[in-house]
């Protein structure tokens, strides 16, 4: 599982990837990958965002468009960090 530290503000959670998740990750052409790392710093500000939506009615399970990218996730407040475990680009 591969561990991001994302932002420097306490307010931010940390992310990780689940293994599928960051092989997904890992395979973005760079440009992409670029923005879409961009775009994950936005989401561990605030992984509860008006743009991301609870999968079946958990509010910690969730789903986003990051970049033009699927990606589900989940929140855990307790250590701060958002696992991600699916990337879907094309």
């Amino acid at each position: 599982m591969t561990v991001r530290a994302l932002g420097g503000g306490v307010s931010h959670y940390r992310v990780q990837y689940a293994p599928p998740a960051d092989q997904a990750r890992q395979v973005m052409p760079r440009a992409l990958r670029i923005t879409f790392d961009s775009g994950m710093q936005r989401l561990a500000a605030d992984p509860y965002g008006h743009h991301f939506i609870p999968v079946k009615a958990d509010a910690d399970r969730r789903e986003a468009t990051v970049s033009g990218a699927v990606v589900r996730y989940y929140v855990s407040n307790a250590v701060l960090t958002v696992t991600f475990v699916r990337v879907i680009h094309v």
